[in-house]
């Protein structure tokens, strides 16, 4: 499930794209795909670490770039200024305590003329997650924050980018998640969250046109991601 729309990006062979906060490597998999891209990701989870090196080690013929996970974190990056084409960093913020300063560190590695893309949970959607249950934002490692689109547009220009877009996704996902805070969002014999989640794993495998246009209708009122398109300033 991406949530990042590569095809609004100009990545040209022999990039080097960098995933802050990688995860299973979902975005990884998909940077891979672009002839000669060398991509990293790096995330605090050593468990999603494994994954995304097991899914790109299984890729095989399907991946044109070279790539290598680490674990890093996002407010001390271990990489040289200007050494990425294209930083991305999907559902991390709301986790760090310091945003200012993986802020910072996004765009101290970027190279100047280059993109930034962020996603943060959308402000409605989150915060009704927070109203129906604790458990979701208070657990360790948990959302701490809600951004509304002004403060995280804000934050992220204030650091030296400009916003050229900006789209919302996974309109079908907010309800399943509003679902699960209902019952326990650590609840998983819950049968009404488990058609849920078959559905959505049906759907994220088929495509099928009728639930792509259903999710195109509903991402302006209930996307679960806000989505922003950044270029770093040319010095």
């Amino acid at each position: 499930m991406l949530t990042v729309d590569f095809h609004r990006l100009k990545i040209a062979p022999g990039s080097r794209i960098l995933d802050v906060g990688c995860g299973t490597g979902r975005h990884l998999f998909e940077a891979c795909r672009f002839e000669g891209s060398q991509v990293v990701g790096v995330d605090l989870n050593w468990e999603d670490l494994r994954k995304a090196r097991y899914t790109l080690y299984t890729m095989g013929e399907t991946g044109r770039g070279a790539w290598a996970v680490s674990r890093a974190d996002a407010t001390r990056l271990p990489f040289r200024d200007e050494s990425f084409d294209l930083v991305i960093c999907s559902e991390v913020l709301e986790h760090v305590p310091d945003n200012r300063a993986a802020v910072a560190e996004l765009v101290r590695v970027l190279k100047p003329g280059k993109d930034l893309v962020v996603s943060v949970p959308r402000y409605l959607p989150e915060r009704i997650c927070w109203a129906l249950s604790e458990g979701y934002h208070n657990e360790p490692g948990g959302h701490i924050r809600i951004y509304r689109k002004k403060e995280i547009k804000g934050l992220l220009e204030s650091a030296g980018l400009r916003c050229w877009g900006i789209h919302y996704k996974h309109g079908l996902h907010a309800p399943y998640w509003w679902l699960k805070c209902l019952v326990g969002h650590k609840n998983e014999s819950n049968r009404f969250v488990n058609l849920y989640k078959r559905f959505l794993e049906w759907d994220i495998i088929k495509h099928p046109p009728l639930t792509r246009g259903l999710e195109r209708m509903l991402n302006p009122l209930i996307a679960k991601s806000l989505v922003l398109y950044l270029r770093k300033g040319c010095e």
